[in-house]
């Protein structure tokens, strides 16, 4: 086959394809490298593939298949003694853990893969598993625990200059704060996460930013700042095909009538001189 000896190639292809969300073309390049790697028998190739294979799987929600990919590269990676290898790897299996509600073992080995990425050297990784932790502790209810991580994470992406990573942080501790009803810090949180996205004109995580801030002027009643800031997040999702915008504009819907019900309501009450509003 005339593309057996370009595995490199079809993983770069595949990757690209990928990071467009084009799923099935990526899968298709990925499996001819595999093919070409089994038949090659080399065994570094091999495990480049076998990974993205995994990653591949567990987007498209596939965890059993994309555990078995994991862990035949971990097998791999442990004869070539690749230990910042096995530690992505373990932290590749702790998300799909995640994914599945299965806290204990996500930090389990999360836990695992910081050991080995901190004896690495690996600041970019540590800053993650930081995050990731900072998931475990806040869905398990260790909200304290749960910024304490964030902090972590938000400190490394400082020093590493990561503004990416430093917006997560924020928009993580402001969803923490948010569960918490803590609304002033998750407000405070929300609006320094979306400066930074927008600094580095970052229009995703911006949108992610307004999200949550969105639901916190929502839970205070301050509904048209609600509305203004979803319908923002709405225009996002349909620019760029995400896959929440029905679930977004639904919300938005009920949320203005929501807001017209009360203005209603307002209305046939007459005015309070003395009173306010959220909005």
């Amino acid at each position: 086959m005339a593309w057996c000896g370009s595995s490199e190639e079809l993983n770069r292809r595949g990757n690209e394809l990928f990071a467009r969300g084009l799923y099935t073309e990526a899968y298709v390049c990925y499996i001819k490298a595999l093919e070409c790697d089994r038949l090659s028998g080399d065994r570094r190739a091999l495990a480049v593939t076998l990974g993205n294979l995994g990653n591949m799987c567990a987007v498209s929600g596939q965890r059993e298949v994309a555990r078995s990919y994991y862990q035949e590269v971990l097998e791999l990676q442990k004869i070539f003694g690749d230990e910042r290898g096995i530690g992505a790897t373990l932290a590749n299996l702790g998300n799909l853990k995640a994914d599945a509600g299965e806290w204990d073992q996500a930090r389990a080995y999360y836990l695992e893969a910081l050991d080995l990425l901190t004896k690495a050297g690996d600041e970019a990784a540590q800053a993650v598993l930081f995050s990731d932790l900072g998931l475990v502790a806040r869905e398990t209810g260790r909200f304290d625990e749960a910024v304490h991580w964030y902090e972590r994470s938000l400190a490394l992406a400082r020093r590493l200059g990561d503004w990416g990573r430093m917006a997560d942080a924020w928009r993580m501790m402001a969803r923490t704060f948010l569960i918490q009803k803590r609304y002033d810090e998750a407000i405070a949180c929300c609006h320094t996460s979306q400066s930074i996205a927008e600094r580095s004109q970052d229009e995703l995580r911006v949108g992610g930013a307004r999200y949550v801030l969105a639901q916190c002027y929502e839970e205070v009643g301050r509904w048209r700042d609600a509305v203004l800031l979803l319908e923002q997040v709405v225009e996002m999702d349909r620019k760029y095909g995400l896959p929440k915008l029905d679930e977004n504009a639904r919300r938005l819907a009920a949320l203005r009538a929501r807001m017209t019900e009360g203005d209603g309501r307002n209305s046939s009450l007459g005015a309070y001189p003395g009173g306010h509003t959220y909005d």
